[in-house]
């Protein structure tokens, strides 16, 4: 088996996920993704906000093997989100690659935030 990049893998889910858009021919009696697109953004946004509580939680619980599971469902809601704005994972990806080498503080100085907010580091 060939090594496949994890931006081949994000890339390959975003795809699928575009081709489920109802506007694409994506059936939401077949398909959940298409569903989720059918019912709009807020549910789209609601399920991003479970899967990151889902998230918390499972890290809070310590156990390895469902924050891996939590963080997957997660990021796969996360991309049908980016999909709904017509975004790409490349594009997300491009903006990690632009903040590797930066602190926190200084990517946070950078958009003009307070210290009192997170930095991302």
């Amino acid at each position: 088996m060939s090594a496949i990049s994890n931006q081949d893998i994000l890339a390959r889910v975003a795809a699928v996920i575009e081709s489920r858009k109802p506007s694409h021919g994506g059936d939401p009696a077949t398909s959940y993704v298409a569903k989720l697109f059918d019912k709009g953004l807020d549910a789209i946004l609601k399920k991003v906000g479970e899967e990151a509580c889902e998230t918390v939680m499972a890290a809070k619980d310590g156990d390895a093997q469902k924050i891996v599971y939590e963080v997957a469902d997660l990021w796969f809601h996360s991309l049908i989100a980016l999909a709904h704005f017509g975004l790409k994972p490349e594009q997300v990806l491009a903006e990690l690659a632009r903040r590797e080498g930066l602190s926190g503080l200084q990517e946070f100085a950078a958009r003009g935030k307070s210290m009192e907010e997170e930095p991302n580091d």
